[in-house]
């Protein structure tokens, strides 16, 4: 189990019900901390549409994940 800290903007936050979490997972990569949060608060959102980035840096979902990391969770935007 790692503890990582979740941010939420947006509709992740809508769905949460707060900014952020600290949470104990059993993730391996951000994918895995989105389909965990995905599970627990109900987002029907899939990864695709959404941008991800671990400690401020901008990620791939298969980027991995250690206990201390901090996983952002953005929505689709558009942009006109």
């Amino acid at each position: 189990m790692k503890t990582i800290t979740v941010r939420y903007f947006a509709m992740f936050r809508e769905h949460a019900g707060v900014a952020e979490e600290t949470l104990s997972l059993d993730a391996k990569t951000a994918h895995d901390v989105f389909e965990a949060t995905r599970a627990r608060h109900g987002s029907t959102e899939p990864n695709g549409h959404c941008k991800v980035a671990i400690n401020d840096h901008m990620a791939d979902w298969d980027t991995p994940v250690n206990d201390g990391d901090t996983v952002l969770l953005f929505p689709p935007v558009a942009g006109g």
